[in-house]
């Protein structure tokens, strides 16, 4: 596609498609708080859990790079 390889384009879309997609994840978390009136120990509670496997697929991630996996 466009003078891409099949692996080119699969790490373009686990890196930014899919960040793509955790930043819009974290903002339906926001418009759940919102609408439920969580407040603030709620609001932290529901990014806290809910956002809480973005964070070890980031970890993962990071931890690839630093060991050249």
């Amino acid at each position: 596609m466009f003078g891409f390889s099949e692996e080119q384009v699969a790490e373009w879309g686990m890196t930014f498609g899919l960040g793509a997609f955790m930043l819009y994840m974290l903002f339906i978390i926001g418009e759940l708080a919102h609408r439920s009136k969580a407040g603030k120990v709620g609001t932290f509670v529901l990014f806290f859990v809910l956002a809480f496997g973005m964070l070890g697929f980031v970890a993962k991630g990071i931890i690839q790079k630093m060991w050249g996996i």
